[in-house]
């Protein structure tokens, strides 16, 4: 590469803008900023599709912004020639000036093909997207996103039987047409979750549209009289209330097992969703011929559709998914249900036994030898491997197998949302809620999860707007309450606490609202009304689930100590102990009740033992393992090493504990508000860890 002279690099101000001209810069710019943007639309079109993480995608648009001024300055300064890439310099002398200039304008000219075939491929992409030929929407004139229009919800299916117990039934069907109607890939299917607080006829259709983002909305209704049944349903138009299409169906009841295969692949047609063979095959497929078998698996689907917060519910709900499975041994997706709800009673602590964990095993191991590559199979299998074994690496692989055979279905994302939650890769878990709620806007469940995520990770301005977005949709629903109260507490606004939590008393039927206003009572030192409350509760619930009645008789061993009636504590705490011995030994690996051991032992005084269980705890729920509930273990460990006087190892691990997300999301506020840290007040440490607010 030859040098050039000194006076060959300076620029004549007059003619800069000639020389940008001269040099191609225009050009570069031009042709740089065309492949730019088209890069970034391949990215933000295709990177979602394979799950490539938000972070990678903008790094890649980020570095293509810092690109530009760089091609601009290498277009400044080099030429590319037949002899290469060399510097570019001033006009050489006249009498070479020719030759030159002819090497310069086959240089030209390939510049102006690239740069004009970016702009072709740019203006096709643009067409493309603009009439719809890319992506399922498209944008309209003021650009917004226009709502997709194969994209439907299900409302709730009116129970016209004259027997009003028969409720389960209609929801039954309902709940089996979505599931079929979210293996049609074509199709955006809003779950039943989002769409269960509506009525089954109402009269604002837009509105309902708007708030799911659906075109569609199919509504229903079912009639059960003896063994005839009687369902009807009709497809309707949002933006129109134009009837795409309406048909009824009158069977008996051991030949109802097609229905909801029919009635999605209608809808399919009507929507010209294009079915490929497997989804075709997989509509088709009758799930048992025992109409008793059939009548029991649709009450299961009831019940658990309610059990979130009722271990009665969960119960009910595997009593007929067994009496299914013993009525019809074959019966696949009977199976797979059954599995999942064992799981899920081992995985929230309710039952951690050997017997559980078998009961699951040998459900999913029928339902694999019945119908192995089904989805609801996998489903069943991928629950086993993430709340059983907490294989959460097997459970996301197989997740991913279910996401290809359900593609419309919001499970996917919100259980790959968990699961990172619980890997402690919070920012994932935040993108997987995102997908799912775009999916699945108005899903209790899935707003409840991403309220509580955004509440351990202390965004708490986020949490709130999350929560009130539940509760537009379920108006003073006490577990919302309870759980958007806590955020203040957690916060330090004790008088917005106290606001939401006015209306909770002890006959509030919901544990959170009752146990988060318990607490209230703990910031504010009303511990003697926190006594009255617990001692009612206990009284009038003679009903209680075994874990429920220990957390009131804990917390009122805590009010106790709060008031300053030690032997009242102490009584308490041993009238719990020989009960939760007994679950001990019947469950001996569950880590909640080896907490509860250890806060007996602590306030009987019984420091080794208390200890001793407090370890044992962490060591059968690490925060490794569980990023969400493991340190929730070893707060423990810091109230009963406060309890028994070790403040020099509570301190730094609760110093630990305001740094990390987690389930309780331990603040500052916290610190300063409850009794149980009183014993910690007068360490400069402690003061250090949670300053008294200034005015």
């Amino acid at each position: 590469m030859r040098g050039i002279s000194p006076k060959a690099r300076r620029v004549n101000p007059k003619n800069f803008f000639a020389e940008l001209q001269r040099r191609h810069v225009y050009k570069v710019g031009a042709a740089y900023a065309v492949a730019g943007w088209l890069v970034v639309q391949i990215v933000t079109q295709v990177f979602p599709i394979f799950e490539v993480s938000f972070l990678a995608q903008r790094i890649i648009v980020l570095a293509i912004i810092a690109g530009f001024p760089v091609a601009l300055v290498l277009a400044w300064l080099f030429d590319i020639t037949a002899q290469g890439i060399v510097r570019t310099g001033e006009l050489p002398p006249s009498g070479e000036a020719a030759e030159v200039r002819r090497k310069r304008l086959g240089s030209d000219r390939k510049l102006n093909y690239i740069l004009g075939a970016l702009l072709i491929v740019a203006i096709a992409y643009f067409a493309a997207e603009r009439f719809g030929l890319i992506g399922g929407s498209r944008k309209t004139s003021v650009g917004t996103t226009a709502i997709n229009s194969k994209s439907i919800a299900v409302l709730p299916f009116e129970n016209l039987s004259s027997d009003k117990e028969n409720a389960y039934f209609a929801e039954g069907i309902q709940d089996e047409i979505l599931t079929r109607l979210s293996k049609i890939a074509a199709l955006k299917v809003i779950s039943r979750t989002s769409t269960q607080k509506y009525k089954s006829a109402p009269d604002n259709l837009r509105e309902i549209g708007k708030q799911l983002d659906v075109a569609n909305l199919l509504e229903g209704s079912v009639q059960k009289s003896g063994n005839a049944v009687h369902v009807s349903v009709q497809l309707i138009r949002v933006a129109t209330d134009e009837h795409l299409w309406a048909e009824s169906y009158n069977r008996k009841l051991d030949d109802i097992f097609g229905v909801e295969g029919e009635v999605a692949k209608a809808i399919a047609d009507a929507l010209q969703a294009k079915l490929t063979g497997g989804e075709q095959q997989a509509l088709a497929v009758k799930p048992t011929n025992n109409p008793e078998a059939y009548d029991a698996y649709l009450r299961g689907l009831a019940f658990e559709a309610r059990a979130g917060s009722s271990p009665t519910d969960a119960e009910k709900a595997i009593g007929f998914y067994e009496r299914s499975v013993q009525v019809d041994p074959a019966f696949a997706l009977a199976w797979a249900r059954l599995s999942r709800a064992n799981a899920q009673e081992y995985f929230w602590g309710r039952d951690t036994t050997a017997a559980r964990r078998d009961a699951t095993e040998r459900a999913l191991d029928t339902a694999q030898k019945l119908q192995p590559d089904s989805p609801e199979t996998l489903l069943a299998q991928a629950y086993y491997q993430y709340w059983v074994r907490r294989d959460y690496e097997l459970a996301k692989a197989t997740f991913g197998r279910v996401r290809e055979l359900l593609p419309g279905s919001s499970d996917v994302p919100g259980a790959l949302a968990a699961i990172a939650r619980r890997q402690g890769r919070w920012d994932e878990s935040v993108a997987y809620l995102e997908q799912t709620l775009v999916l699945d806007p108005r899903n209790t469940r899935w707003l409840a999860n991403a309220a509580a995520t955004y509440a351990m990770l202390r965004q708490f301005p986020v949490a709130l707007k999350m929560y009130d977005r539940l509760l537009d949709i379920v108006p003073n629903d006490p577990d919302t309450v309870g759980a958007k109260a806590a955020i203040y507490q957690a916060q330090g606004n004790l008088d917005q606490a106290a606001k939401l939590l006015a209306g909770v008393n002890a006959q509030t039927p919901s544990p959170t609202a009752f146990l988060t206003k318990i607490n209230q009572l703990f910031f504010e030192r009303h511990c003697d009304e926190a006594i009255r409350i617990l001692e009612s509760r206990l009284a009038e619930s003679r009903d209680l689930a075994d874990l429920e009645r220990l957390n009131y008789q804990w917390s009122l061993g805590r009010a106790q100590n709060c008031a300053g009636d030690i032997a009242g504590a102490r009584a308490t705490a041993q009238q719990m102990l020989r009960p939760l011995e007994t679950i001990c030994r019947r469950d001996p690996d569950n880590p909640v009740f080896a907490e509860g051991l250890s806060l007996i032992h602590a306030v009987l005084g019984e420091k080794d033992a208390a200890i001793k269980e407090a370890e044992r705890a962490i060591t059968l729920l690490p925060s490794a393992k569980d990023a969400v509930d493991g340190p929730g273990c070893e707060e423990n460990l810091a109230i009963v090493e406060v309890l028994v006087g070790e403040k020099d190892r509570a301190i730094p691990r609760l110093r630990h504990l305001l740094e990390i997300p987690y389930t309780n999301f331990l603040t500052p506020a916290l610190l300063r508000l409850d009794p149980q840290w009183d014993n910690l007040r007068g360490d400069p440490r402690f003061v250090k860890l949670c300053p008294e607010k200034k005015p």
